[in-house]
Order: structure tokens, then sequence, then C-alpha cells
């Protein structure tokens, strides 16, 4: 019981994403599993929950991806402390499909060390790929696409996550990478230990096989990920895991579709998203992602004025900011989509200079949204391209949730925003991680889907 606030039946599952973009994917998939659901921004409200009304799954975006490990722990703590009061049986801990993390900062294990606490099971099972996206998890090695080509790489060659400017991965194999981050014991089950379903049979091999490692599982455990049909596989183990005790699950958002393709019958209230209409005013995208997958969405966008930024003089001068912000107002209220978008800095990227940055573009998202709004155009839909430029700008624009509205490419969703100001609620929000989305992803956005 949460607060004694609670008289609903509790939520299905709980899910906490540790950067915005990630989060409103996990999101998607719940929601299109038929399950009534809102991303909240921090741990809800009483009263938040009260105008959410019934949900059977419950998430909150979080910014952890970028925390040192006592940051991490402050935040987790809250957060792990509410989802235990939902009564969830599964709380999932939503980690980047990449799994790009470190000791320092942004780390699973302090994560996991946290939040199992809060979960009286024992075991903890970490999903490690995700084919819908194309990431790849066999004998515990960690594989994965780059962007929209059909490439696949061993993440510690991936041509980004290996040189990420601030959690590179280096380490294909998780189960050493998680122990460099203080998770100790990690037992592997590779793809070739599935069952197969290939006739009615099979289920009650399945079901043996279930029992038998969460009976000889003791800890955290390592579940190798490499085309869909495993979903229904690692979907029922944790099923089961979770209705002996609650449980922490770890992984991208395959944790759900895995939870989704195993649901008990009758347990989905059904959901149909309709296609993204053409936008009926000016759109505004804000990227402030370094990755070559954004850097050729922006070069192949047609439909927008291009305002760049100069990062160095962004971060030093506040006249400049402000004058970038009523640039983009101006442009927008003359009825043209805007895509301002940050250079790449002569100099090499620290930690400190990306967190500056996003903290400053995210910022500016908000002024020119609330900008724009005062000139007597209000925004009706917003991309914005970075994780952690995501995550800033979400909190820069005061929002407390995000519902589901569409998916616009795989891994990209489009969420309806939830506020108490009318400048920023019911905004059409698009955030996307650095790798996700084709080319052509933000004229997509305002042209819309065809039904």
């Amino acid at each position: 019981m949460i607060d004694g606030e609670r008289s609903a039946p509790a939520p299905q599952v709980c899910w906490y994403g540790d950067d915005f973009t990630g989060a409103t994917d996990t999101l998607a998939e719940v929601a299109r599993a038929g399950l009534r659901s809102l991303l909240f921004l921090g741990v809800p409200t009483p009263q938040q929950l009260h105008r959410a009304g019934a949900l059977d799954a419950i998430g909150i975006a979080g910014a952890a991806r970028g925390m040192a490990p006592a940051d991490m722990e402050i935040e987790l703590r809250a957060v792990g402390r509410f989802m235990a009061g939902t009564g969830a049986r599964v709380l999932h801990y939503k980690c980047c499909s990449t799994f790009d993390s470190a000791p320092h900062v942004g780390s699973i294990g302090a994560a996991i060390r946290e939040l199992r606490t809060h979960m009286p099971n024992p075991m903890v099972p970490i999903v490690g790929g995700q084919p819908s996206i194309g990431r790849y998890c066999s004998f515990a090695q960690l594989f994965a696409r780059a962007g929209s080509a059909p490439e696949i790489h061993r993440i510690d060659r991936h041509p980004v996550m290996s040189a990420h400017p601030v959690t590179p991965m280096h380490e294909a194999d998780l189960r050493l990478h998680l122990q460099a981050q203080g998770l100790s014991g990690i037992l592997s089950v590779p793809h070739t230990a599935y069952p197969r379903l290939r006739q009615a049979t099979d289920t009650t091999v399945l079901n043996n096989w279930i029992d038998h490692v969460i009976e000889t599982t003791d800890g955290p455990v390592l579940l190798d990920l490499i085309d869909d049909e495993q979903l229904a596989v690692i979907g029922g183990l944790i099923w089961r895991a979770a209705s002996r005790a609650p449980l922490l699950a770890v992984g991208p958002s395959s944790v759900q579709q895995a939870l989704a393709r195993a649901a008990p019958a009758g347990r989905a209230h059904g959901f149909d998203a309709a296609p993204l209409a053409p936008a009926t005013g000016p759109v505004l995208v804000v990227a402030g992602s370094l990755s070559p997958v954004t850097a050729r969405q922006i070069a192949a966008c047609q439909h927008y004025a291009r305002q760049p930024l100069h990062v160095e003089r962004l971060l030093a001068d506040a006249d400049y900011a402000a004058r970038q912000v009523q640039m983009a107002a101006a442009t927008l209220a003359r009825g043209r989509n805007v895509l301002v978008h940050t250079d790449k800095p002569a100099q090499a990227v620290t930690a400190q200079d990306t967190a500056a940055t996003a903290r400053a573009t995210g910022r500016m998202v908000a002024d020119i949204v609330r900008a724009t709004a005062q000139g007597g155009k209000r925004l009706s839909r917003i991309g914005i391209a970075g994780g952690d430029t995501s995550s800033q700008a979400t909190l820069a624009l005061g929002l407390w949730g995000l519902a589901f509205r569409c998916v616009l490419a795989p891994g990209v969703t489009v969420s309806l925003t939830r506020s108490d100001d009318p400048a920023t609620d019911g905004i059409e929000l698009m955030l996307k991680g650095g790798q996700m989305g084709g080319d052509f992803l933000f004229d997509e956005l305002a042209a819309g889907q065809q039904a």
C-alpha cells in the first residue's frame, strides 16, 4: 500500500528507466502489450497517481545513467521503496540496450545492489539483448547494430559505443563488464540451453527447465537473447520466479517484450495506437547528441530551418543562449519547422562537458517552448535527440508524466506530455537516443506516418 492511498489492484509490473529515452521505449512496449501505463518523471505523488487512474504498469524515468554510484543509491532507494509498495511482482531496471555504463558513472552493478534489497526474490534475471533493435547476446557476449546499418558489431568493436565519450564499451563479455561494477557471481545461461517451443508437449519440458533454473539460481543470472522466439522462454522464467516472490529484473525493453510473450491470459486490456498524423503546426527538434547516427539524421532532413549551436559559446555566454532561443522562437512563429543542433567541439569531450551541454540544451528546449507560447504559437510536437539532452529537457519543461502515443521507428517513441502548465501539457514528444532511427527520422516526425 502506498501511504494508505492505493485501493486499486496492484500493477503487474513497474519499471525505472536509467535515462528518459530508454524509459519511453519501455513505455511503448508495455502499452502495446495492452497494459494501462504511465511514465512518471519522478516518484509520483498520491495526487498524480489519482489523476493517472487505474494502471497495470507504472514507470519512472530517471537519470541514473549519468550519476555517480552514491547519487544512484539515493535516487534508487526512494524508487525501490515506492515500487515495492505498489505490490508489483516485477521491478524492471531498464538499462541501455548497449549496457554502456562504468564503475564510476551509471553503474548497473550499483543499481542492482540497491534495488534488489527492495524485492525479496534472490534471483536477479539480466536480459542481455533486444533483437527488435539489433542487439544480441550470445554466450554472454554483447553485439549491436549501429543505427539502421545492417552490420552487427561486437560491442567492444562497435564504431560508436567503443568510443562513447562518457562510458566507452571496452568489454563484450557482460559478466566481466558487470563484475567490474561490483556484481560478482553472475551465472550465465546460454541460448543453446533454452528449450525449443515447437509442439504442445514442449510446454512440459519448458516448465521443468524453468523450475530447475529457479531452484539452482541464487543471485544474478545473465540470459542470452538472439531471436524473438526466445522471448517466451525468458518471459516464462521471469513470471514463474516472480510468482514465488517479487523480483528485480534488469535489461533493455526486451524484458517487457519477454513478459508480454509469456503473460498469463486475460491480464491485458488492449491498445490500438493511431498512426502519427502530419503536424498541424511548426515542429521543434533539438539534437544534443554527437552520435554519427544523429549527424546523418541532421544532414538528411529537408523540412527544417537548421540552427547550429556552438557548444563553447552556449556554455560560456548567457546572451548567446538567449539570442538562440529568440531566433528559434521567431522562426517557429512564422510557421517553419526548426532543427537546433549542437556542433562537434574542436577539443575532446569530457564527461563534465557532456553533462553541462545536456543541461544547457535541455534548458534551451524549455525556453524555446515557453517563448513560442508567449508569442501566441503553442507548439504541439517536439523532438529531442540525445539521451542526456532528453532527460534534462523533460525536467526543464516541468512535466510530471508521459503517456504512450505511438512508435515512430524501432526504439523511438512518441509520448503525450502530462503537465500542470497548459503550455507544455498534451505535447507530442519524441525522445530518441543517439543510436536510434533512420536517416530521415526528423522529417518523418513532421510528416507523420502513413495509416
